[in-house]
């Protein structure tokens, strides 16, 4: 099993909360998801006739100019400080931006011959935004939105566990975030940092979290000795 980071995460906060913490006037009804993996759907706010609507990508961003989206597979994450540089990436930075909604993510780290699976959050469970970017690619007869997940360094409580974590943006930032087409690059590149560890949490989950096939809200609970 060869893990990513971001490559696994939940998101099953409350509607009226989504809707608080992002600034929506309406969010459209979703599934509590538990245990989200690559290729499918992630909840993600974008700026749509100068409004934030939420949305629903596919995880795993396919360029435009791709032959196959087959690739989105190999590009959930853009490391932050090459984003830039890279073609698949380049033009999503400049004017596709967007918000992968979050209430927690997951990463293993090794414990002895195992790799121990952890669910890192914010204490009081809220929803965060993770910084993405997102396109639209068309080929044989389909059309497909989808997006990637920033990651960063990691802030003290993930450092222990893995040497990359995502862009969390905090709310004072959205609206830079998804600003109009051609945002200043130096700005933008300022946000793509470590988030502050004050707050955040990470303990042990079952490694029933490992397969992509269960999604319930076991996968998050703390590890008891027990399982």
């Amino acid at each position: 099993m060869i893990m990513r980071m971001c490559g696994r995460f939940s998101f099953a906060s409350p509607p009226e909360v989504v809707a608080e913490v992002c600034g929506l006037s309406e969010v459209p009804a979703f599934e509590p998801r538990y245990n989200v993996a690559p290729t499918q759907p992630v909840a993600a706010v974008r700026r749509e006739d100068g409004q934030r609507r939420l949305v629903f990508l596919r995880w795993g961003l396919i360029p435009a100019w791709a032959k196959d989206p087959a690739i989105g597979a190999r590009l959930i994450n853009a490391r932050a400080e090459t984003v830039t540089e890279k073609p698949a990436f380049r033009a999503a930075l400049r004017a596709r931006r967007c918000l992968v909604l979050a209430d927690g993510f997951y990463e293993w780290a090794r414990r002895g011959g195992a790799k121990q699976p952890y669910f890192i959050s914010f204490a009081d469970g809220r929803p965060f935004a993770l910084a993405g970017l997102w396109e639209r690619w068309a080929g044989g007869g389909q059309s497909v939105e989808s997006c990637t997940i920033l990651t960063t360094t990691p802030n003290e409580v993930v450092a222990p566990l893995h040497d990359r974590m995502p862009v969390i943006l905090p709310p004072p930032t959205f609206d830079l975030w998804l600003g109009p087409a051609g945002g200043e690059p130096g700005r933008l590149q300022r946000l793509l940092r470590p988030h502050p560890a004050a707050g955040m949490v990470a303990w042990p989950v079952s490694p029933r979290v490992n397969s992509p096939r269960v999604d319930d809200p076991s996968c998050r609970e703390p590890l008891t000795p027990s399982r």
